[in-house]
């Protein structure tokens, strides 16, 4: 009920079942292409990096000041509430605080230059921390992200060099830090959010693991009352018969 609109990123693509609606069927999904929020920075398209992408979602046309990003890889396993994303108008954060790779004696010892080069979700994440001041970072989960859209702009108004160096890159680059991370270390240094260390979310990540652990993630710990979200990060690297089940589980758990 708090969800108002809803609105699908593409890159001058419009999934079938919006291409072929009926009338008064998903009237309130809309389709943003790449331009509609790169305006004003258009020679940076196309981007194959979710984060420009990521970094311009407060430039979707009509967004509430309040909304929920989501991942093509997360799904709702519950119903979900207001509170679940927003407490007296405050982003609920989920996540928990980390100390720097370089701050962790081994880590720094160990770090060969490759690996200080390599573009990973744990490095722009200590960036966007970096560029608030802190010196820790609160790492967040691979959950729906409750954003603010005034966090973004009061920013960006300020640092608009900061926002260009982050679309510039058609692939993800090391020296990219990820906005929600930012956002996220803006609103704990106001004290506008709420910090929650219960990720709530049912992570499947590897798909090597056994078809037993799978299914018993899928079909029994996806049941327990705490798991609000759902991550299937990489199917593509699932065995074809994983593939069916993980498939057939959503098909079966969402096709009304």
């Amino acid at each position: 009920d708090f969800v108002r609109n809803i609105y699908i990123i593409t890159d001058k693509q419009t999934p079938d079942f919006i291409r072929n609606k009926t009338s008064g069927s998903y009237r309130n999904v809309f389709i943003i292409d790449h331009t509609d929020i790169f305006k004003g920075h258009l020679e940076y398209l196309p981007v194959f990096n979710c984060r420009p992408i990521e970094t311009k979602l407060y430039k979707v046309p009509n967004l509430s000041e309040h909304f929920i990003y989501f991942n093509d890889d997360m799904f709702l396993l519950k119903t979900v509430q207001l509170e679940d994303f927003f407490i007296d108008g405050n982003p609920v954060i989920r996540g928990n605080w980390n100390r720097f790779a370089q701050n962790i004696f081994y880590k720094r010892w160990f770090k060969s230059q490759k690996k200080k080069n390599k573009a990973n979700h744990k490095k722009a994440q200590e960036k966007s921390a970096v560029l608030t001041g802190f010196q820790k970072y609160y790492k967040f989960s691979h959950v729906p992200a409750a954003l603010r859209k005034s966090t973004f702009e009061n920013f960006f108004d300020k640092n608009i060099e900061v926002e260009v160096s982050n679309i510039r890159h058609k692939f993800r680059h090391h020296q990219q830090f990820t906005p929600q991370g930012l956002a996220n270390h803006l609103e704990i240094q106001n004290k506008t959010c709420v910090l929650k260390s219960d990720t709530q979310m049912l992570y499947i990540q590897n798909y090597k693991r056994s078809m037993f652990g799978l299914k018993l993630k899928l079909n029994v710990l996806s049941r327990k009352k705490n798991k609000l979200f759902l991550c299937l990060q990489s199917l593509d690297q699932a065995s074809e018969e994983k593939l069916e089940f993980v498939l057939g589980w959503l098909k079966q758990k969402y096709q009304q």
